[in-house]
């Protein structure tokens, strides 16, 4: 059983790297929300500077973006919403349990948002649909976040529930050491 957490441990740098591409695109996809709407509130009132008619959907579309991509960030680092209230009370196994059965949940809602997510791309809305003010933009990327986002989940959910099974085998190996 070691050696298999070894050789994932070996990976560890992809996910990693995985992590640090996708907050250099919610850092990217955050300057263009700034910048397309600072320019949007600008033009209103500066007459000079364009008021573009597609900066609302643009601007709504990049969120969408950093929403997803931000939640699977934050599903790797262990930082999404958890009820904890009752965490003093019960028994460290069973809470432990309980997580990887929360990670098994979320691993579930991710493969649901990948497989539908890309239906919904392929489906006719997403190909032939247009964004109103951007005629010659179509809808498919409206919808991408949802199977962009399906993947990272499972992507770093794998590593949440691969860690957790670690810590399980780590702390009987530690009771069967203190024993022998």
């Amino acid at each position: 059983m070691p050696k298999i957490f070894k050789t994932l441990e070996k990976i560890r740098p992809l996910y990693d790297w995985t992590d640090k591409i996708i907050m250099f695109i919610c850092k990217l996809l955050l300057i263009a929300d700034i910048v397309i709407t600072s320019m949007s509130v600008a033009g209103r009132y500066i007459e000079f500077i364009p008021d573009p008619a597609w900066s609302e959907q643009i601007v709504l579309t990049l969120m969408v973006y950093m929403a997803v991509l931000s939640a699977t960030l934050a599903i790797r680092r262990g930082a999404h919403i958890r009820m904890t209230a009752f965490d003093p009370y019960l028994p460290k196994g069973f809470i432990k349990f309980l997580d990887v059965l929360a990670d098994v949940a979320v691993l579930a809602l991710g493969v649901v948002m990948l497989v539908y997510g890309i239906k919904v791309c392929n489906s006719p809305l997403a190909r032939f649909g247009r964004y109103e003010s951007i005629r010659s933009l179509s809808r498919v990327w409206m919808y991408l976040p949802i199977p962009v986002a399906g993947a990272g989940m499972i992507i770093f959910e794998l590593e949440q529930i691969f860690r957790h099974i670690e810590a399980f085998y780590i702390k009987d190996e530690d009771k069967q050491e203190a024993k022998a």
